[in-house]
């Protein structure tokens, strides 16, 4: 949740600040590529150490995270802020991976070799849990950020130092994911005798690149900006209230307050983005929840393997083309018609999230399932190494 949180503040105060797209695509550039290089490492030193140890040290690197962005001065140059930022996000990454490490790797070490299905079940219920949580991140921060953005950082602050801290050191066992036969190296993070696991994980890494490519930054930008034909000298104001959405009222002309996001969207209000981001985040987490019982598992695909996700994958497309379509052809877009905008992309984003939402639990199951026992902290991390490089290629895309 506090994740959720992280990425809406981050991503909403810069906007606030007229920072653009990419500039702030760079800002989370380490956050994901950091990210890759922690589910490697997070592999071996769960295997070596426990997760208990891998989900303290996540924790405490998001407490640097959120410590960190305190210090972000509003006065300093774009290019001191976005190199402050990104390394202040850098440590967010860190954290974000070695705690999902822990609750993925769980599952397959509480779970009978023969109980596919249950096991199916357990990592979908785990995997949809938390990307709800998350979602209600997204609203959190953005809620926050509308009284402050000191009280926005504050807040996670706590429900990271008193909540989930404590639970995590007196309600895990110190033992829980460690290597029992021999401890894993360094060599065994590149897995090279698992060949279902490395098709696998290249497969993530082009699933969530598509799917950052357009979500992550531009969506949140886009659907702040104001509409591109209200703003000018052909649009005078008296105040933000002759203006269009998204739109301010400066030297008695309509303008775009910040300028770096762009214009032609709808120019919805920071707390309606971030409910926008967190309804599509709550809904994604619930489908990937309920996938076993009310998609696989009537149409016989429970527990599912290969060809199940070949087929989910090749759906994913359509939501996609037919958006892009839309902003190509629709005159809802081509006029800037507001109302006809939204809709059209409340329709695109949650058929996306639907049919990502199955994809991404067939592929948790399947990473777990095909990890040997003794190496699943390895396999998994291997696995989410390459989501992580998905969403940074993705993020700078």
């Amino acid at each position: 949740m506090t994740d959720g949180a992280l990425r809406t503040i981050t991503l909403l105060h810069a906007y606030d600040k007229s920072f653009s797209a990419l500039e702030v695509a760079v800002m989370f550039s380490l956050y994901e590529l950091a990210g890759a290089g922690t589910n490697l490492a997070a592999g071996v030193l769960g295997a070596r150490w426990g997760l208990k140890a891998v989900v303290v040290l996540g924790l405490l690197c998001q407490l640097c995270t959120y410590g960190m962005l305190y210090g972000w001065n509003p006065e300093w140059s774009k290019p001191a802020a976005i190199a402050y930022v990104t390394i202040a996000q850098m440590f967010g990454g860190v954290a974000k991976d070695l705690t999902k490490l822990g609750g993925k790797t769980v599952t397959k070490l509480v779970t009978p070799a023969d109980e596919e299905t249950r096991l199916f079940r357990l990592v979908s219920c785990i995997t949809g849990l938390k990307n709800s949580l998350k979602g209600v991140g997204y609203f959190l921060g953005s809620a926050l950020l509308s009284v402050s953005y000191e009280w926005a950082l504050g807040a996670n602050l706590l429900l990271v130092g008193l909540f989930a801290l404590p639970v995590t050191l007196f309600g895990l066992d110190a033992g829980l994911g460690a290597a029992k036969a021999r401890n894993a190296t360094w060599a065994d993070i590149f897995v090279r005798d698992n060949p279902r696991l490395n098709w696998l994980s290249l497969a993530r890494l082009f699933l969530f690149a598509s799917r950052d490519f357009w979500f992550e930054v531009p969506l949140p930008f886009y659907l702040r900006s104001p509409a591109c034909h209200s703003l000018g000298e052909d649009f005078p104001c008296a105040g933000p209230a002759d203006c269009a959405p998204g739109a301010g009222c400066v030297d008695a002309v309509c303008a775009n307050l910040h300028p770096g996001g762009g214009c032609g969207g709808p120019g919805l209000d920071r707390a309606v983005v971030g409910a926008f981001l967190a309804v599509y985040i709550i809904l994604y987490g619930q489908v990937q929840t309920w996938t076993p019982q009310l998609v696989t598992g009537p149409l016989g695909q429970t527990p599912p393997n290969k060809l199940t996700e070949v087929l989910w994958g090749l759906l994913n497309c359509a939501p996609t083309l037919v958006m892009a379509a839309a902003l190509l052809l629709a005159p809802a877009f081509a006029e800037e018609q507001r109302k006809g905008m939204l809709v059209w992309l409340v329709a695109a984003v949650a058929a996306f999230a639907v049919v990502f939402a199955v994809n991404s639990s067939v592929h948790s199951f399947l990473v777990v399932h095909y990890a040997k026992e003794d190496k699943v902290a390895v396999s998994v991390g291997f696995y989410y190494m390459s989501n992580a490089l998905g969403r940074l290629l993705g993020t700078l895309g």
